[in-house]
């Protein structure tokens, strides 16, 4: 009889707990379900990508941007610097694609955006649980200086490019090792 009693109370228990986590418990970030994203969603980055191509086959624009250059591969940063990496890319990206002033690419960059910018809050999440004694790696300290210092030096058109020929790099490769955290080989 005891045990019918204490079954409730303790799954009552059990409930509140996992739903209102604190401390440490709190500071987890979870970004596994980005380890590979629906193909149906990678065909509207896909789309993008295939109508800006055929935009710029069109247009006489020269780049020889290497805004997303990098000598090294996301695996080799620590997790935390993963996220940051990731998150400073996506702001980036998503800045310019809300800005891209052709109507036919607008109309087909609503659903990439929205994605875009879930994936942004749930890093600017992971970012706000870092333990306060992170400290960035020389490496992405590096690279982060020169990103800020292209992107302000690039044409809003050689941006545009940049960014939607970086997508998929910046789907499949720079978020997927984010989302898989220490599993990033």
């Amino acid at each position: 009889m005891m045990g019918c009693k204490l079954l409730p109370v303790l799954t009552l228990w059990t409930m509140s707990t996992e739903a209102f986590r604190k401390g440490a418990q709190m500071k987890k970030c979870h970004l596994s379900k980005y380890k590979s994203l629906p193909p149906w969603e990678l065909q509207t980055f896909k789309n993008v990508k295939d109508r800006f191509e055929d935009i710029m086959l069109l247009s006489d624009r020269k780049c020889n941007t290497k805004i997303f250059h990098r000598n090294w591969d996301v695996k080799e940063l620590s997790v935390h610097d993963r996220v940051i990496l990731v998150k400073e890319e996506l702001h980036l990206v998503i800045d310019v694609l809300e800005n891209i002033g052709e109507p036919s690419l607008s109309e087909l960059l609503r659903r990439p955006l929205e994605i875009l910018r879930h994936i942004r809050e749930d890093l600017k999440s992971c970012t706000r649980h870092q333990p306060d004694n992170h400290q960035r790696s020389r490496r992405l300290t590096s690279w982060l200086q020169k990103f800020h210092t292209a992107k302000k030096m690039e044409t809003p058109g050689c941006l545009e490019a940049s960014v939607v020929l970086n997508l998929f790099r910046l789907l499949n490769e720079d978020l997927k090792c984010a989302a898989y955290m220490e599993s990033c080989t």
